[in-house]
């Protein structure tokens, strides 16, 4: 096998990944509860819940975190998987990776808990007004809060304790941003600016103003009485989708690099596309023409057809519209086999990681090609006649792939899909 692409750019290798969600922490945790169909959605217990109309996410709280900000949380999901997909790829020196950092993260805000403590340091009774939190703010040593809540502090963190290179690129393009970090991370190899990449998917912002805010929007199921049934991906009965913590971490590298200090390989990043959606703020647009260029460009950047593609892991978040728009998608750009080629929903055991997904989804897909294990939809028991995929229902295939894909459809209109072929042979 030749270490250049049909364009003449190196080709990009995976050499180690980790990953957590609510299904458990690690890769073989992950794919053993993954490929088995067991569900990592509960009941929420870190905060009250009361009069909330959603009560049930995919948190991660088996990973104590004094701190319990979504910033502090995102970082140690981040550093934990980070150590174990170095671990698996060998590269580096502890302390000491030879190759940028790019980072999907949530977006950063001081949460009602820091608030209120800040409001409470400069005096403030039980009733706290914003002028509480503009004295607090103007007296006394907050550096704390300052540098936690600073955009960059968690990239700069994790770029300090791994050692990367050059300034860590920390980017949030809603629910593509995990694809949009592995998307980064290949251009720089592709450019010659690096030999290696690190990149990282990490969310931990299921907390009280989060859960609200995408309720008032009808994004989330209500589904609440049976936590491990609400995820329902291309069903009929689908009424939304399951906020959801996690984390993924993959170490990218030309093949020239990896071969050459004789890295095992993972599988191959042999394409990326994305496409932007200005047609409202939640909704895709009705036509499905972004996710078809999306996907279109993914596959002309990868050098394959349609007919190369083996199996879609689908952005499928459970939401009514979004997963009869993914598959107005599919059946564009896959015509006759769209119902026949195999299009499963990880989001139905882990639920949405939100800026996390692309991520972990893509990990979890090169797993799929690595096992020869096509993980299942789960809870798909009514199918709804409008979106007549072959979701893998309810249990896990085997099938050998040579080439996936995996599809990151964000708010405000940002896809992003990857391409991904197993690893060379």
């Amino acid at each position: 096998m030749q270490d250049t692409d049909h364009l003449g750019r190196p080709i990009i290798v995976v050499t180690g990944v980790g990953v957590i969600t609510s299904l458990g922490q690690g890769q073989d945790v992950n794919w053993r509860a993954l490929t088995a169909g067991k569900s990592g959605i509960h009941r929420i217990t870190r905060f009250p819940i009361d009069g909330m109309k959603t009560t049930i996410a995919g948190t991660v709280d088996f990973i104590p975190v004094p701190d319990s900000s979504a910033p502090a949380m995102s970082e140690r999901l981040a550093e934990l998987v980070i150590e174990e997909a170095i671990a698996e790829s060998g590269i580096g020196q502890p302390g000491d990776f030879p190759g940028p950092l790019f980072l999907a993260l949530p977006p950063v805000e001081m949460e009602w808990p820091q608030r209120l403590a800040l409001a409470a340091e400069s005096g403030a009774n039980e009733t706290v007004a914003y002028d509480d939190l503009l004295r607090a703010a103007g007296s006394g040593d907050h550096a704390r809060y300052y540098e936690r809540f600073l955009f960059s502090s968690v990239g700069e963190n994790l770029a300090v304790r791994f050692g990367t290179k050059g300034s860590p690129i920390a980017t949030s393009t809603a629910c593509a941003s995990g694809g949009t970090a592995i998307q980064l991370g290949v251009e720089a190899i592709r450019r010659g600016e690096a030999e290696s990449a690190l990149v990282v998917g990490t969310d931990a912002s299921v907390n009280p103003e989060s859960l609200i805010r995408f309720s008032l929007l009808s994004a989330l199921s209500t589904r609440n009485e049976a936590p491990e049934l609400a995820s329902r991906p291309f069903a009929k009965d689908r009424d939304g989708f399951i906020m959801s913590e996690g984390a993924g971490a993959l170490v990218l590298e030309s093949l020239a690099h990896a071969w050459a200090r004789g890295a095992t390989i993972i599988g191959v990043i042999e394409g990326c596309g994305e496409a932007a959606d200005g047609f409202h703020r939640t909704r895709s647009s009705p036509d499905g023409k972004p996710i078809i260029a999306c996907m279109r460009n993914a596959l002309a950047d990868a050098g394959l057809a349609p007919e190369d593609i083996g199996y879609i892991n689908a952005h499928g978040t459970s939401t009514p519209e979004n997963d009869k728009m993914e598959w107005v998608g599919v059946s564009a750009v896959f015509g006759d086999r769209a119902s026949s080629i195999p299009i499963s929903s990880n989001k139905s055991m882990i639920g949405h990681t939100l800026t996390a997904a692309g991520a972990i989804e893509a990990i979890f897909t090169l797993l799929t090609l690595r096992h020869g294990v096509l993980p299942p939809t789960i809870n798909y028991d009514t199918p709804d006649p409008a979106v007549p995929v072959d979701c893998v229902p309810n249990v896990a295939r085997a099938a050998q792939v040579s080439h996936a894909i995996s599809n990151s459809f964000g708010f405000g209109g940002q896809n992003v899909c990857v391409v991904i072929g197993a690893a060379p042979k």
